[in-house]
């Protein structure tokens, strides 16, 4: 009984080992690329490093991070960011959540759609970028063009601090909602048939069957894609360095922006590594939060 026991316990052991052998590899880059660039950057957020001095590091506290609280640019970087977040994260997951109910129909020529809808996710978002910068141009943009059949007179777009940021969030939406909407569709693929049928024989009009059936059914798959297009919003970069450089007046530069632009353009590591810091925690924050109403939602 005893060699038994201790025939099990050795291939329990061998079966622990492999098992941490298959996960070294991840654990290594995870370490590589995420653990240790957070752990420098947290360093740094304590040091007045200035890229063009990298032998001459001093400790300096917790002085980064009180300037903090007194840079109206940090301020207005992150309202931008707040707005644009709250703004683009219901508006993609209502048209993402459309489309998918639609190309999800028994249509004609559903594979064309839903190609079409996908396809601007694909491409690369630099490049989206520059197309819509062309598309948004005042004088000859396609978009103003379009406008001019119906009447409307020309806009700003880009150039207007009022119309910026509200351009960059619709670009952002059509070309993000594509890959939610094959994650949706997928969900509505997974809903049993026989609640529809259900619901069906109890005289359940469509409204009824998509707020007793869909929705309930794609619970998990909507929160799933409302947290990553959180942190995605969060991490606005592209779209208003390709289109704007955060103009104008400030009116789309974005958190990460104001840190790239600390950190590369100014050369203040160690300011913009404090400021890393802080969106990190704010965006760890607002995570655990979102678990944590899940979780609720669930018991």
């Amino acid at each position: 009984m005893a060699r038994k026991k201790f025939r099990l316990k050795t291939r329990e052991g061998r079966e622990a080992v492999t098992g941490y052998l298959f996960l070294l590899p991840a654990l290594i880059l995870l370490t590589i690329f995420l653990l240790y660039p957070m752990a420098t950057a947290f360093y740094y957020s304590l040091t007045d490093f200035y890229i063009l001095r990298p032998n001459d590091i001093n400790l300096v506290g917790l002085a980064n991070f009180q300037m903090i609280f007194s840079d109206l640019e940090f301020r207005n970087a992150l309202t931008n960011t707040l707005y644009f977040t709250i703004l683009v994260v219901p508006i993609q997951i209502s048209i993402a959540l459309g489309l998918a109910l639609l190309v999800n129909k028994n249509l004609k020529f559903k594979i064309f759609f839903r190609t079409a809808y996908f396809s601007p996710v694909v491409m690369s978002l630099v490049v989206v970028s520059i197309l819509w910068t062309f598309m948004y141009n005042p004088n000859e943009g396609l978009i103003n063009e379009l406008l001019g059949v119906f009447g409307i007179p020309p806009q700003s777009f880009l150039t207007s601090p009022d119309q910026a940021m509200n351009s960059i969030i619709a670009m952002s939406v059509w070309q993000g909602a594509g890959f939610q909407m094959m994650i949706f569709l997928a969900g509505l693929q997974n809903i049993p048939k026989h609640l529809y049928e259900a619901a069906d024989i109890d005289g359940a009009s469509t409204f009824q069957k998509f707020l007793h059936v869909t929705l309930p059914g794609l619970r998990n798959v909507s929160m799933f894609i409302f947290i990553t297009i959180t942190i995605a919003a969060f991490k606005l970069l592209v779209q208003p360095m390709i289109m704007t450089q955060g103009g104008p007046l400030g009116s789309t530069k974005s958190l990460v922006y104001h840190i790239y632009e600390v950190g590369f353009n100014y050369r203040d590591v160690g300011y913009a590594s404090a400021m890393a810091v802080v969106f990190t925690l704010m965006v760890f924050i607002i995570t655990i939060i979102q678990r944590l109403v899940v979780k609720e939602e669930r018991g």
